[in-house]
């Protein structure tokens, strides 16, 4: 399986936002943004289109995957 990075901390601090608050604007539980964060957790497609909006990142940018 490929090695994943998660930048999404960064850029969610970046926005002044905490996890509960990017959780509930992309419809989440807090616990899913930690574990993505942690590298824990592959998002769906649809989540990682709605983070990116949110943070108004490129998907590319916040998802590593080698």
């Amino acid at each position: 399986m490929a090695e994943f990075e998660c930048r999404l901390k960064n850029y969610r601090q970046l926005k002044n936002l905490t996890q509960e608050q990017l959780a509930e604007k992309v419809g989440v539980r807090r616990e899913t943004i930690m574990r993505l964060e942690k590298a824990q957790y592959n998002p769906s497609l649809k989540l990682a289109i709605d983070i990116s909006r949110a943070v108004e990142v490129p998907i590319e940018e916040i998802f590593i995957f080698d």
